[in-house]
């Protein structure tokens, strides 16, 4: 047993590498590329929001650093749900040659994911370190609890969904709406406070929006969500991927005849 789980570490971890390599292989930039796209993304909105808006009034002085945060981790829940959906259709070849437990595939391109994040990390803690601001480490801990409550939903909706992707194909044009529509849903260029608190419920029912809006309080004002909304909100996600597991288990024989 010992052994067989160290092999599966090994073949996860070739398997996510391999796609770290061959996702940037032959562009002339490379791996910076990984970073490219939420900095390009960030400098466009910030300069949007800091030239049309005061950012006093849509934030406060901090504005950037709590855009770019909350850029890096949507685009990580994007760029991971994504991936993992597509894992598995995109690695036909390899479930249909020889046996690889499917859910390793899954695992390693949500692995992928999280290793572009980090280097993603890199360049928010550049940031902050020019702006001059350091925050607190309770605000650490909780982005770091934050991050990986994020990894957990990422996995849990590859689990569910990467399977019936290879049944239904049309599930990836409509997490790409999706996945648009929660970007503009979710309290990334814009406070919650300045909604409605109807509304705010509301948009609170959505992880990432929940995830995202803390994230910047903490970071910045040092303001948490109170004990028992991040214990709720800990046990739904975890509830969440309890589900995902067997809903593969359920969807994933036979996969080899339907690719």
């Amino acid at each position: 047993m010992q052994l067989q789980q160290e092999n599966y570490k090994e073949l996860i971890w070739m398997l996510a590498k391999t796609d770290f390599k061959l996702r940037y292989h032959g562009s002339v930039l490379g791996y910076f590329w990984a970073v490219l796209k939420p900095l390009l993304m960030f400098t466009i909105l910030n300069f949007v929001f800091s030239s049309i808006f005061n950012p006093r009034v849509i934030g406060n002085e901090y504005y950037s650093l709590q855009l770019l945060s909350a850029i890096v981790l949507f685009n990580f829940f994007s760029e991971g749900t994504s991936a993992g959906m597509n894992s598995l259709l995109f690695k036909s070849q390899l479930i249909t040659k020889i046996y690889v437990p499917r859910w390793t595939i899954i695992l390693a391109s949500t692995i992928n994911a999280t290793l572009i994040f980090l280097m993603n990390l890199l360049v928010v803690i550049l940031f902050f370190a020019i702006k001059g601001f350091m925050p607190s480490l309770g605000a650490i801990i909780m982005f770091m609890l934050f991050s990986i409550l994020t990894y957990i939903l990422i996995l849990s909706f590859s689990l569910f969904t990467a399977p019936l992707y290879v049944k239904f194909r049309d599930l990836s044009l409509i997490w790409e709406v999706a996945i648009a529509a929660l970007f503009y849903a979710t309290p990334i260029i814009y406070p919650l406070q300045m909604l409605p608190l109807y509304i705010q419920r509301v948009l609170l029912l959505n992880p990432m929006a929940f995830i995202i809006h803390f994230t910047k309080e903490s970071l910045i004002t040092n303001h948490f969500a109170d004990f028992w909304q991040n214990i709720i909100f800990i046990a739904i996600i975890l509830i969440a991927f309890g589900l995902s597991i067997p809903s593969y288990r359920k969807f994933s024989p036979n996969l080899a005849e339907e690719i």
